[in-house]
């Protein structure tokens, strides 16, 4: 055994085992396309809810929220990094009364990560899109993991199927979509195949926001549940009634009609 770094004992098994004839499995490869535009009326983010390559879940959630008017799409190592900014965010709201700003969700996004992480992929990666809809109107952002991002954007992608669903959307966008346009152009990160999954939806809009939960899905159940239980309610239940006299317990059971 090695002391130390990485141990390549199963590649020696794997080699064993495939001159023996058995056939190794199939590499999962899996990839993750994080996208937003803006629209006539608010913001569109979208997400495919494909896992990483370790643990194989095709229903992430990778849409975050930030504030009741600001979400942020998440590639690669970003839950903790949203979770921690969206509570500065609720105090900032407590302290200054007024609904939070897309800047400044942007701001602390690009301090905290350019201050923990400085860039370095062997800690962390980290692929945002920032929207919101505020006092000054709808903001799309991208955030880079060594903290640096781009001004307000008509429409951004991030993550592994970010340059083919960008040539889509330089082809397919135009100024003043409507909302049904802009789901259907979002929407169409399904068709990518690193990241063919069910894919999630958020609207955003003045003082409204509309989380569509898998908008799309390759394999829709056909059958519900329920159905497999029975509906009806029993027709009695024991009780027990615990009774104290002196010094005795007297445990009494009882048939109670429902």
């Amino acid at each position: 055994m090695s002391e130390g770094g990485f141990s390549f004992d199963l590649r020696k098994r794997n080699d064993m085992l495939a001159s023996k004839g058995l056939k190794p499995p199939s590499l999962l490869k899996t990839g993750t396309t994080v996208v937003g535009l803006i629209f006539q009326d608010g913001v569109i983010l979208g997400a495919d809810g494909e896992g990483p390559n370790i643990v194989a879940d095709k229903k992430c959630e990778k849409i975050h929220y930030m504030a009741p008017n600001i979400y942020c799409c998440g590639d690669k190592d970003t839950e903790a990094v949203t979770d921690m900014v969206s509570s500065q965010l609720e105090l900032h709201r407590y302290d200054i009364g007024r609904e939070s700003r897309v800047v400044t969700a942007l701001t602390l996004l690009k301090s905290h990560l350019l201050s923990s992480y400085q860039g370095r992929h062997d800690v962390s990666d980290a692929a945002l899109v920032l929207g919101g809809v505020d006092v000054t109107g709808p903001h799309l952002h991208t955030v880079y993991l060594d903290g640096s991002t781009d001004s307000t954007l008509p429409f951004a992608t991030m993550g592994s199927g970010s340059l083919a669903a960008m040539a889509i959307f330089e082809s397919k966008y135009r100024q003043g979509l409507t909302r049904d346009e802009g789901v259907k152009l979002v929407a169409g990160i399904f068709n990518l195949l690193g990241s063919r999954s069910n894919v999630d939806i958020c609207v955003i809009t003045k003082g409204k926001q509309e989380y569509l939960r898998n908008y799309l899905l390759p394999n829709p159940p056909t059958y519900d549940v329920s159905e497999n239980f029975s509906k009806e309610a029993p027709k009695a239940a024991k009780s027990t009634n615990l009774y104290s006299l002196g010094h005795r317990m007297i445990l009494e059971n009882a048939i109670d009609d429902i």
